[in-house]
């Protein structure tokens, strides 16, 4: 899937937004945990809830890890659900992998040929050689840490060097040539949306990645005013806004209000600048 191809479904859908199944066995509703599959089953019933509002799915692996043998095999239905089901969808493997060497060649076939993911969330880290075997699958996406929406991000990625940028900045500016805007992606918290401005002089046409909005606070029209570029380039994420709207038997209408909601706000903003 090329970044052409992910602009023709926001233009079809007029939606740019992925939602995240951060799916916590403890927080799914009480009548669900009682099913053998009840992860697999929440997510499903998220997934025919929510699909005609959303371009993008984000499993996040640690929910499905914590649970052992039994949550990874949920994880691979939910996997396979959604490849059987809804095809146009873009798959997302929140895992924050990052090393290099055969442990990075490793990741990219668990990720991309045996888990059938669309794209990975990385650590840029470890440098170039932690990208470069997810890079040498076609039509994969790797999604590079930037700027994050979390209190510490300022520990590391807002110092400044010497060169005057600030360490995210030079993160973006030495791996924009690692791939290309059709397989590299940037992870940018909503929470910093006015730095979104000077990021996209950096790379004007790559996709950027959002979390932050909702829960963490983010705004979604800053985040379109200052990051959205002529084929959107946005892909902004909400989990616990959609799938955790409501913990009852309803909780798959909620979802789908919840994301209703949210794809006819960004359907006004891409009017606006597209």
């Amino acid at each position: 899937m090329n970044s052409q191809q992910i602009f023709e479904q926001i233009k079809r859908k007029q939606s740019f937004l992925c939602t995240g199944l951060d799916s916590d066995f403890n927080k799914i509703p009480q009548h669900l945990r009682k099913k053998k599959n009840s992860l697999f089953e929440f997510n499903k019933q998220i997934i025919d809830a929510t699909s005609k509002y959303c371009i993008s799915y984000k499993p996040n692996l640690a929910f499905y890890e914590a649970c052992g043998e039994v949550g990874l095999n949920q994880l691979a239905m939910t996997v396979d659900y959604l490849k059987s089901n809804y095809p146009e969808i873009f798959l997302i493997a929140d895992a924050k992998r990052g090393d290099i060497g055969n442990t990075s060649q490793m990741y990219a076939q668990a990720f991309f040929e045996k888990m059938q993911f669309d794209a990975i969330t990385l650590s840029p880290y470890m440098g170039e050689d932690s990208a470069k075997p997810f890079l040498a699958f076609a039509d994969k996406w790797i999604i590079l840490l930037a700027l994050t929406s979390n209190a510490s991000a300022c520990d590391f990625q807002m110092i400044k060097i010497e060169n005057g940028k600030m360490i995210y900045e030079e993160v973006i500016e030495r791996s924009k040539n690692w791939g290309n805007a059709n397989n590299t992606m940037y992870v940018v918290g909503a929470t910093q949306a006015e730095k979104l401005a000077s990021i996209r002089k950096i790379i004007p046409q790559h996709f950027l990645l959002i979390p932050g909005t909702g829960a963490q606070g983010g705004n979604l029209s800053d985040v379109a005013k200052y990051g959205m570029n002529d084929i959107c380039g946005l892909i902004v994420n909400s989990s616990r806004t959609i799938i955790y709207a409501d913990t009852g038997k309803n909780f798959a209408t909620a979802a789908a209000k919840a994301a209703k909601s949210l794809q006819c706000e960004m359907a006004e903003l891409l009017a606006k600048k597209l």
